[in-house]
């Protein structure tokens, strides 16, 4: 993405926050409940392979039926929830919104994400590959694991969490003959470790708090009770870019190290 354009994406972002806000004034509708205590998804409830969409959804910053989840939900509910820029999540959703099977190119339903290569991608930190036949049901043994290679500390900087990244790509790999890692989903694969990295650690420097990340991962939720709150400035297009440039520049550090060792 050219320097221009990042350097528009913000009044694009304004421009759209209040394009939505002006409509749900005129309609009476705010893009979920107001209740955002958490609750576990019931059996009819629609989930995807992304924890963050399914934790909104579960405490109402999303529909938490998971069902016709529109722009409007979308960039409302990132906002109020991590104070996610409305051009950020409209990057995401503009991808995501590929997958819809609602007839309304502007909504989709949150199990649409399990569409292999929309959003979902082999080498998942939590989901097993496409290839087993299930790419969306967390797996502990799968979190155990990555916990593992984080090696027990209190918080991950970024080159720990490379690494961890590093080491789930390998063991996929290995599991599965038909592993399949396009530059787009690998790029995308820096953004969600970027993603953790400054929602639940400290901004641009990483530093994520591991306990939060267990609460997230495990039972897809937000972790309020043990201490996190909503950042006060806002998480932009310019800012995930450059924290997913320092795991990318930590990714190859770590494969320089293994080439040399």
């Amino acid at each position: 993405m050219t320097s221009l354009a990042l350097q528009a994406l913000p009044l694009f972002g304004k421009v759209l926050d209040g394009a939505i806000a002006v409509v749900q004034t005129l309609t009476g509708k705010k893009a979920a409940t107001i209740d955002h205590s958490w609750h576990p998804p019931t059996p009819t409830d629609r989930r995807s392979p992304c924890p963050m969409l399914n934790s909104l959804a579960n405490h109402g910053y999303l529909p938490r039926d998971g069902k016709d989840v529109s722009l409007a939900d979308l960039v409302t509910g990132f906002k109020e929830s991590i104070n996610l820029a409305p051009e950020a999540t409209f990057l995401v959703t503009v991808k995501a919104l590929r997958a819809s099977s609602t007839g309304n190119f502007l909504t989709l339903h949150l199990d649409d994400l399990n569409k292999p290569n929309i959003i979902e991608h082999d080498g998942s930190l939590t989901r097993a590959d496409f290839h087993s036949g299930d790419n969306h049901t967390f797996q502990p043994a799968l979190f155990a694991s990555f916990l593992a290679h984080l090696g027990g500390h209190p918080t991950i900087s970024i080159p720990v969490a490379a690494s961890a990244r590093l080491a789930r790509l390998a063991e996929a790999r290995a599991a599965n003959p038909e592993f399949s890692m396009s530059a787009e989903n690998t790029r995308f694969s820096f953004i969600e470790t970027a993603s953790y990295l400054q929602v639940f650690g400290k901004g641009l420097d990483g530093d994520a708090r591991a306990d939060w990340l267990r609460v997230f991962f495990e039972q897809e939720r937000l972790p309020f009770d043990e201490g996190f709150v909503r950042a006060d400035k806002a998480m932009t297009v310019a800012g995930l870019f450059e924290v997913q440039r320092k795991v990318e520049e930590a990714t190859k550090a770590v494969e320089g190290t293994k080439k040399t060792a």
